[in-house]
């Protein structure tokens, strides 16, 4: 079976790519297909996180083993698509470049046969150009009060840092 997914660019333009890939392909062979098509050198250190409906951001599955080695990492190599994309889970948050935090929110659209004489992975479609740098990103708490100021005993606002009385030249 084929996975038809379309790969969103976080951003307020419409920058999407709509990608056909066989079903267990690995996640590190769509990892290359979606840098390739967004014009990437894939260099950069990247995640895929299984998502819920509201685009939270569940396990990550990573390029590279980056831990050290008390937890077990699921890694994109060795996990085939079809392992964690499927019709009651078809969402995935990917980002690419922790620097820049390229992110993107991608959905599957459908599960589909194979073409016969169709070379897979497929980009069939390309919307919008990727801009010169990834869009911002406004992190928010999840209860409005969590970033108020003073609240929590023992923090101090920001306006109260002035009156510490720190030397200029403390050290």
């Amino acid at each position: 079976m084929i996975y038809r997914f379309r790969i969103i660019l976080d951003t307020e333009e419409d920058v999407f790519r709509d990608i056909e890939i066989e079903q267990n392909a690995t996640l590190e062979e769509f990892h290359d297909v979606i840098t390739q098509s967004f014009g990437f050198d894939g260099t950069e250190m990247a995640s895929f996180y299984i998502s819920d409906e509201q685009w939270g951001q569940g396990e990550e599955i990573s390029l590279f083993d980056m831990s050290d080695g008390n937890q077990p990492v699921r890694l994109m190599n060795e996990t085939p698509l079809n392992e964690i994309v499927h019709e009651a889970s078809p969402r995935l948050i990917y980002i690419y470049d922790f620097l820049s935090m390229w992110t993107f929110l991608i959905e599957l659209a459908e599960i589909a046969a194979y073409e016969s004489g169709m070379e897979y992975p497929n980009v069939m479609f390309v919307q919008g150009q990727l801009p010169d740098q990834a869009p911002d990103k406004e992190f928010k708490a999840d209860n409005a009060g969590d970033f108020d100021e003073g609240e929590e005993e023992g923090f101090m606002g920001l306006d109260e840092y002035d009156d510490l009385g720190f030397d200029e030249h403390w050290n």
